[in-house]
């Protein structure tokens, strides 16, 4: 106990603030005994943002671990290395929603001289079979990456015991000790179960449906946030009847105009929207399927339907809980569970967190890569860049895909006032919609400019086939600080989407009709 005391009090004097506002304070491993930690980092969470960090920290000659467990959803799915994004995340979603945009196309192909094939049809078991086959081969590619760039992969589940110390169980139950100089909190979020009867028994999350062996049929989705809209959007395109209830306003947090156009698009391409309601209770019936008695929240009328799958995607709460971080000293949001930390620090020093489970910062996998590099390299490497969470681009990928950057609509008004801001706006009909006939002027691209600063953009957004590509792209150039100017005196690439943002010239306060004709 008086030596444990004595290494800890040794490294608190060593440790201090990383640097930026902070100097930099990791400790390493004292070769010559006084403070004999078995690694200068272990990394707690093997997801995206931890792996590049330990990494990172390896290739500057650290001795470094991962510690990294999964346990399983309430319907008992597990997966690999790699974290959320990987294995029931960014990647199974992307290819799902690639698989329905081939159903639009096969669609549209026709009126492309194309001729229909009689017997085309979806296999559900084939989709999951290769989503599945290809996550088991990036499970594996990580754990070679690993190895090879020197760091320990430890497949068990840790928590503090002291402020250098944690406990690490493997499946089995057999539990070790390991000390380190600095840790590195990763281990992200989980999907959010609501408090009702029959919800854990009867439902699933994002975490079990990228693996589910049979084809989901008529799906209740519970959720408005960018996960229930992505899931029903490519569960509906795929052929299955789809429904989706939210509770209040869609996308919370975006912006709400085209947050409104995106649930309007999916209500009239097939998603069925139950708006203003909250499930009571999930049962089970004799014929296999789940009955779902669900509430109206304005008449406070009683509704029931049945469903062969319910979804629930009503958001993420931090895996903080079984950390024992109170051991640590480590203070957390009593609301979320997440670490406030500034620059990745929480308030001990020698304690760091990354990625989803920070207070206040975007929960997205490029931001958690970013964040977990450059803290290694300002612990081990003297460097001194911070990681710059303002202007990050993301992408929802609905049907039709909303990609944006900087401040939404409201936000900027509230920041800078109505009268500091101006709004560009533009409806559009990409040429690739005209052989099919399909939807006018459903596509829309939106910038928000402030005056006072040459009209410098601070919001992007766009509602568009390919927003993503697009987004990334522009989203360098707000970066520079890109003016309405700049865009004004860009050439566009004719005929695309993304040449919509430099021909802009219509104003939300001119009250003008930003509808297209011809192209």
């Amino acid at each position: 106990v008086t030596f444990r005391f004595f290494v800890t009090k040794m490294s608190e004097l060593a440790s201090g603030p990383v640097n930026g506002s902070h100097s930099n304070g990791a400790a390493d491993v004292m070769s010559d005994g006084e403070i004999p930690y078995d690694y200068d980092l272990l990394v707690i969470g093997g997801g995206s943002g931890g792996l590049a960090c330990s990494k990172e920290a390896a290739h500057l000659g650290k001795r470094v671990a991962v510690c990294d467990f999964v346990s399983p959803s309430p319907q008992g799915t597990t997966w690999g290395l790699g974290g959320t994004c990987v294995n029931v995340g960014c990647i199974p979603k992307k290819l799902m929603h690639q698989s329905a945009l081939l159903s639009e196309a096969v669609q549209d192909s026709e009126h492309y001289g194309w001729e229909p094939h009689p017997n085309l049809k979806h296999s559900w078991t084939k989709l999951i079979e290769g989503i599945q086959d290809h996550i088991g081969s990036l499970n594996w590619g990580y754990k070679v990456a690993l190895r090879t760039a020197g760091v320990e992969y430890l497949n068990m589940k840790s928590s503090f015991v002291d402020p250098h110390t944690v406990a690490c169980k493997d499946r089995k139950g057999k539990e070790v000790r390991k000390t380190a100089a600095n840790f590195v909190i990763a281990v992200g979020c989980r999907p959010k179960y609501p408090d009702i009867p029959g919800a854990k028994e009867y439902g699933i999350t994002s975490d079990d449906l990228f693996s589910l062996p049979n084809p989901p049929g008529k799906t209740l989705v519970v959720g408005a946030s960018y996960i229930a809209l992505e899931c029903g959007g490519f569960l509906s395109s795929l052929g299955f009847e789809t429904h989706i209830m939210a509770r209040s306003v869609f996308l919370r947090g975006f912006d709400q105009e085209l947050a409104e156009m995106i649930a309007s698009y999916m209500e009239d391409h097939g998603s069925n929207m139950i708006r203003q309601c909250i499930p009571t209770k999930l049962e089970k019936l004799d014929s296999g399927r789940v009955k779902c008695t669900y509430k109206h929240l304005l008449s406070g009328m009683e509704l029931s339907d049945d469903f062969d799958t319910v979804l629930f995607a009503i958001g993420r709460e931090a895996c903080t809980n079984t950390l024992g971080l109170d051991s640590a000293g480590v203070r957390v949001d009593m609301e979320t569970g997440k670490i406030d930390a500034e620059a990745e620090q929480s308030n001990v020093p020698h304690i760091y967190a990354i990625g989803d489970v920070l207070l206040g910062k975007p929960e997205l996998t490029p931001v958690a890569i970013q964040a977990g590099k450059l803290l290694a390299q300002r612990m081990f490497g003297g460097g001194t860049t911070q990681m710059d969470y303002v202007n990050v681009p993301t992408t929802v990928f609905t049907p039709l895909e909303y990609g944006c950057c900087g401040l939404s609509e409201e936000v900027a008004a509230t920041k800078y006032g109505e009268d500091d801001i101006e709004v560009y706006l533009s409806y559009f009909k990409p040429l690739e919609w005209t052989l099919p006939h399909r939807d006018d002027n459903r596509c829309f691209a939106k910038i928000i400019t402030r005056t006072s600063d040459s009209e410098r953009v601070v919001g992007f957004h766009i509602l568009a086939p390919n927003a993503g590509e697009i987004t990334q792209g522009y989203s360098v150039a707000i970066k520079c600080g890109m003016t309405k100017e700049h865009l004004d005196a860009t050439v566009g690439i004719h005929p695309t989407i993304a040449e919509e943002f430099t021909t802009m010239a219509i104003t939300k306060r001119s009250g003008r009709d930003a509808k297209k004709t011809g192209c």
